[in-house]
Order: C-alpha cells, then sequence, then structure tokens
C-alpha cells in the first residue's frame, strides 16, 4: 500500500542548527498493516508522516503508493500496475488518499462549525464541491449511524457547534472524519496524547474498532509502549531517522516493556535515560 525508499530528509541545511532527521529511510507497508511506531524524542517519528503527508520534502528517496490513478502514458502501454511515485505530489493532493489525526483535539475540526458541517466536509473530500451545503437525508442518517459508533451520544447532536465538545468527543469526531471515506493510509500523530488517560483508552479503542472494520491502513505513533505492544499487527522503533527495529505477528504479541526497554538501550549508548518515554 505504502513504500518509502531511501528517504533524506535534513533540516537547516548549511548552518549550525543542521539536523538530519530521516536517514536514508525504507519502509514498506502492507495494504491493512497498522503499524505502531515508537522512538526517543528526535528520533524522527512526526518528520516521517510529515514525509508521507507531503507537508516536507524528502532531499533523495521516492514514496510510492498503490491505488492512485495512474499517468495516460502508462495506461495507453498498457504498463498500470496501480502503482505510482507522490514523491513530488504537493499536499493538498495527497488529501484525498490520506487521512490524520494529530496531536491536539483541537487542530482536525472547525470548531465554529456543527457536526454534521465538518462530517460533509469529510464526506467530500477529493471530490467536486459547490457553494452551497445542501447536506441531503440521507447524507445526514449516514452520519448518524457513523456517529453511533462513538457511543457518545453525538447522533443526535448534528447541528451542534464542534467548538462546545469536549477534548476527547472532538479527537473521537477527528478519527471518525479521517476516516469516513476510507483512506489509502490513516496517520495517527500521538493522537491519544492530550487526553486523560480513560478518554484516550475509548479512543484507541475506537481506532482499533474503525480500523478493523473497515481494513485501513494505519501508522499510529505513540509514546505508550503498552499501547504500541497491545494495538496493531506491526511495530517499529526508531532511532536517529532510522528503523533500528521492526516486528510483527506472533514476535509482537509477545513483547514486553521490558524487551523495549532492553532494545532502546542496546542502541542509544546511554541516551534514552530520561526520555518522556519512560514516564509512559
Amino acid at each position: 500500500m505504502l513504500e518509502l525508499q531511501g528517504i533524506h530528509k535534513t533540516f537547516n541545511i548549511g548552518t549550525v542548527n543542521e539536523k538530519k532527521a530521516l536517514v536514508d529511510l525504507n519502509i514498506k507497508v502492507n495494504d491493512g498493516d497498522f503499524i505502531t511506531v515508537i522512538g526517543g524524542n528526535g528520533a524522527g517519528k512526526s518528520t516521517m508522516l510529515n514525509i508521507i503527508a507531503g507537508v516536507f520534502q524528502p532531499e533523495e528517496g521516492k514514496i510510492i503508493i498503490d491505488g492512485v490513478e495512474s499517468n495516460k502514458k502508462a495506461k495507453k502501454d498498457n504498463n498500470f500496475n496501480g502503482i505510482v511515485d507522490i514523491t513530488k505530489m504537493p499536499e493538498y493532493k495527497r488529501a484525498s488518499l490520506i487521512g490524520r489525526v494529530f496531536q491536539d483535539p483541537m487542530v482536525g475540526t472547525a470548531a465554529n462549525m456543527s457536526i454534521e458541517e465538518n462530517l460533509a466536509l469529510a464526506n467530500r473530500r477529493g471530490k467536486k464541491r459547490g457553494l452551497r451545503w445542501n447536506i441531503k437525508k440521507e447524507e445526514r442518517e449516514f452520519f448518524r449511524e457513523k456517529l453511533k459508533m462513538l457511543d457518545l451520544n453525538l447522533e443526535d447532536r448534528l447541528t451542534t457547534k464542534v467548538g462546545l465538545l469536549s477534548g476527547g468527543q472532538r479527537q473521537a469526531l477527528t478519527l471518525l472524519m479521517a476516516s469516513l471515506i476510507k483512506p489509502k493510509v490513516l496517520l495517527l500523530d500521538e493522537h491519544t496524547a492530550a487526553l486523560d488517560p480513560k478518554t484516550a483508552g475509548k479512543v484507541l479503542n475506537l481506532t482499533d474498532e474503525i480500523t478493523t472494520k473497515d481494513n485501513i491502513t494505519t501508522i499510529m505513533i505513540t509514546h505508550n509502549m503498552k499501547d504500541a505492544i497491545k494495538y496493531g499487527n506491526r511495530l517499529i522503533m526508531m532511532m536517529n531517522g532510522a528503523i533500528i527495529y521492526d516486528v510483527c505477528g506472533e514476535e509482537k504479541k509477545n513483547l514486553t516493556v521490558n524487551d523495549l526497554l532492553m532494545k532502546f538501550e542496546q542502541n542509544s549508548d546511554g541516551e534514552f535515560a530520561n526520555d518522556r518515554m519512560l514516564l509512559s
């Protein structure tokens, strides 16, 4: 579904603040994978998601995604296999392919718009739109059914302004919006870090339910090692802009927090001791 090939990303090139964020990063994400990503501060986790989303452009490397419309020449030559290089594709064009939920619950929704208006925006992502909302009865019923999944009693509050919702409700709504039209890849950048433990647990369970039900290919960054082990079918560990550990299946299920800590210590030369991940 997604492949990063030899990605390099450096910030502030040629200055005293030069920082190599990603160094020859290679990863192949299979269709339906739910990958949890862990790593210390500055490991390159969020930069990787920003590269995939098109926020940043790499200096080197390719980003390949499956199932994107091919170019006409490839179709004409019968060489189309559904795989396209999106490395140079701008962020706004990738919006129809990639769903994203950020750490801040306030980022993913429009506070001054109603719940149904926010959902309508998400439902029409990548489609031609006019100047009128014109939310049809069938569309409204579709929103109600989707909101019932959240179990937050939002299905009867479609006209409520999103700014009146709690942080947890907004983040759950953002998650629903990001996955409403099944994206090729769903990116979750510590999307429960700003929530209290109980609400975070509920949003994580919703994440698991939604991605499993619709078989959505997902990459989730987390600083909580227990969550990294519990959720998803695959776990990768990053350090200094590269992947140092990639585990899946039964091997992942049998991991413990101590296993991950040992892995970090083996690769960090003791620098990991003060990282905030230990607090999770």
